[in-house]
């Protein structure tokens, strides 16, 4: 850990390995993922649907299918191992120490219990309080998620709630015990634009006022400029770049960042009526092994030495900036620069 509790090292995830049998073979959804996230810092997970994002945030949480394989050197909830743990002390960690918000609340929530039921259950399984305590944990934490006449939903069914609605309260269950890591794994997908803009404030702003790490996994770039501090790009079961929101989004090193960024409109920049950028190609199967770099079919760049061996990741030009490509730093700017021009 570092000194000052802001920089407390929360969650330690190196060489994050997920493997599930399937009739072709073995799928290799997640391959060596390694990232860590300090309190008070939001790490945004990016990257294309079938990347491996959820699947990475489903084995931290320790919920993947049965028949999945998870392996990894390190994965550390506050100094805590959690590889080996037994499911009952897994089960004391999750909604805890580490919470999780989904994508579809109403598939998350309880159908058959009311707001507060499953509110309250969170806080009285994890703490010695009164159902009266928890009741007014549950009213406090709602009003803090700006839902008005907050202590009338707790009888409310979550049927009788807006989706906008339904996600503030999956937020506010997850924050009932004051966990110090929230896993949010594309918390906005199934809401209206300006709903999506008023959650992702809100959690921006929980998250720093409560001082917690989290882990926002989205394929939204613009999300991830305005409240990420550091990014990690996925590619086919790999992070391929990772650094600071600065470092990737002002020097993008890897050929695929690059594409992903050159395929969203720049305010001010961007010429009305301009064709947008693409991604040629389709990502690759992850059964069986695969050779070389995962990106190079698609890879504008792409040379015969891109298609062997074992890729790793390599210094950019800043300290804390890697990226997964056997191209030099300079040899990726100028090819950027080449792209821009």
């Amino acid at each position: 850990m570092t000194d000052g509790t802001e920089h407390e090292l929360i969650l330690k995830v190196e060489n994050l390995t997920v493997d599930i049998p399937v009739a072709a073979g073995m799928l290799h959804p997640v391959q060596a993922v390694s990232f860590e996230v300090r309190r008070g810092e939001t790490l945004c997970i990016v990257g294309e649907s079938g990347c491996g994002k959820s699947l990475t945030s489903l084995s931290i949480m320790n919920l993947l299918p049965s028949t999945a394989i998870r392996t990894a050197t390190h994965l550390a909830l506050d100094g805590e191992e959690l590889q080996n743990v037994s499911e009952n002390r897994m089960a004391d960690i999750r909604g805890d120490k580490m919470a999780m918000i989904f994508q579809e609340p109403m598939t998350s929530l309880n159908p058959s219990y009311t707001i507060g039921n499953q509110l309250e259950e969170a806080l009285l399984r994890h703490r010695k309080v009164s159902k009266s305590e928890a009741r007014d944990r549950a009213v406090y934490l709602l009003e803090k998620v700006g839902i008005t006449a907050a202590r009338s939903r707790l009888t409310q069914y979550p049927h009788q709630l807006s989706g906008g609605l339904r996600q503030r309260v999956m937020i506010a269950m997850a924050l009932m015990c004051g966990p110090e890591m929230i896993i949010a794994d594309e918390p906005t997908t199934a809401l209206d634009v300006t709903i999506q803009a008023q959650i992702l404030h809100l959690l921006a702003d929980l998250q720093k006022e409560f001082n917690m790490g989290m882990i926002l996994i989205t394929h939204d770039l613009g999300v991830v400029s305005r409240i990420a501090d550091r990014v990690a790009v996925m590619y086919a079961g790999q992070v391929v770049e990772t650094g600071t929101a600065k470092q990737v989004f002002e020097n993008p090193t890897h050929p695929y960042t690059q594409g992903l960024l050159e395929c969203i409109p720049i305010p001010g920049k961007t010429e009305r009526g301009a064709h947008l950028g693409s991604i040629p190609g389709i990502v690759p199967s992850l059964v069986g092994d695969l050779p070389g770099c995962h990106f190079a079919d698609r890879c504008r760049y792409a040379a015969d030495r891109c298609r062997t061996g074992e890729i790793t990741l390599r210094d950019s030009f800043d300290p804390g900036h890697v990226y997964r490509c056997v191209l030099q730093p300079d040899e990726c700017a100028a090819h950027l620069k080449k792209g821009a021009a």
